[in-house]
Formats: C-alpha cells, structure tokens, sequence
C-alpha cells in the first residue's frame, strides 16, 4: 500500500505541477480559447493564484516526502487539493460542464485516497 501511496501522490503531484504551470504561465484569453472556458468567469489573478496553488499542492504532495522533512505535509497538500477539486466541481456545475466535473470527482477521490493512507494506516 506504501508502494500505491507513492506512486498515486507523485503522479497527482505532477499532474497538479503541470496544470498549474500552465494556468500561471499563459494568459486567461489563451486558456479559455483551448477549452478551459471556465477562466471567463474569473479575473486572470484569480486564475494564476488557482493556478500557483495547483503548484503549491503538486510540490506538497512530493518534497515533504522525499526529503523527509514534515511529511505530514502530503496529507496536508492533498487536502487542500480536494479543496480545490471540491471549488473546481461547483464552478463545472454552474457552468453544466458535467465532463468537466467527472474529471474533478476522479482527482477529488484520488487526493482523499492520499489523505486517508497518509494520516490513517501508511502514515510516515
């Protein structure tokens, strides 16, 4: 189950790295032209702060762990991520987005899977 843990905290990581990058890097109108129209419905340091904790989450997820320094912190960054996924499904049902919502229940599960082996049973 370690192994699992690992493995799932670190692709989420990424994951989260890479989508939040991408939010912090390009512009709102850029965005919202390849798909994500939901950045219309928020000012663009809105979308870079949504973003920068995307990153904040996916490095929470990883260094903690890895260099064993606060490790409580994972559980702490995949809460905060479910979070996230929680504010990201209202803001996909406002817009009745439901693939949209499908995907942030998936990362939703995944961050509280993290949450429950990282402070319950597989704890560091």
């Amino acid at each position: 189950m370690n192994i699992a843990l690992w493995i799932v905290a670190s692709v989420l990581g990424a994951a989260c790295l890479a989508g939040g990058a991408m939010k912090v890097a390009q512009p709102t109108e850029k965005l919202a032209a390849s798909g994500f129209g939901w950045v219309e419905d928020f000012s663009g340091n809105t979308v870079k702060t949504i973003g920068a904790l995307e990153m904040l989450a996916g490095v929470g997820l990883i260094l903690p762990a890895v260099l064993d320094i606060a490790p409580v912190m994972v559980p702490v960054a995949a809460l905060g991520l479910a979070a996230l996924m929680i504010g990201a499904a209202i803001t996909h049902l406002r817009r009745q987005e439901i693939e949209g919502i499908v995907v942030n229940a998936v990362l939703l599960g995944v961050s509280l899977f993290v949450v429950w082996g990282r402070f319950g049973p597989h704890s560091f």
